[in-house]
């Protein structure tokens, strides 16, 4: 078993509140603005669980719903969104270094990127800057 680490993990939300916020900005920075029913479309599944969810997290103060209007994201909601859209981006970048499939990349970032801590994050983005700053080193990793 490993030596404990000093680093302080932060607690995080759950696995489904981070793939609502994900999406709910992805679609407001697509469409300009997320409804129950793009949700449920996009994740594909039911209104009312959307529904449910999207009550939830306002009451949770990630975003103000207003019935049959749509939702925005407050300002924890969105920096929270934000934080999982560049963790999705940064392990994407990292694997496609590797020329990976774009499907098998999608599925194991969607895997990973609930489950990483920071620290380990921030190793995999200096990583990924330094091989890309190094097509030789990169190339001899890839072999």
């Amino acid at each position: 078993m490993p030596a404990k680490s000093k680093t302080k993990v932060i607690p995080r939300s759950s696995v489904a509140v981070e793939d609502y916020l994900e999406r709910i900005l992805e679609l407001i920075n697509t469409k300009g603005y997320a409804r129950v029913v793009d949700i449920a479309q996009s994740l594909k599944i039911s209104q009312a669980s959307v529904t449910n969810m999207v009550q939830r997290m306002d009451a949770d103060g990630l975003l103000k719903y207003e019935r049959y209007r749509g939702m925005v994201l407050t300002a924890s909601g969105e920096a929270l969104a934000k934080s999982i859209t560049r963790r999705h981006s940064i392990l994407t970048e990292f694997f496609r270094l590797f020329g990976l499939d774009e499907e098998l990349i999608y599925l194991d970032v969607e895997g990973m990127e609930h489950h990483i801590s920071p620290p380990t994050l921030n190793a995999i983005e200096s990583l990924t800057a330094q091989l890309r700053k190094q097509p030789a080193l990169l190339a001899r990793v890839k072999q």
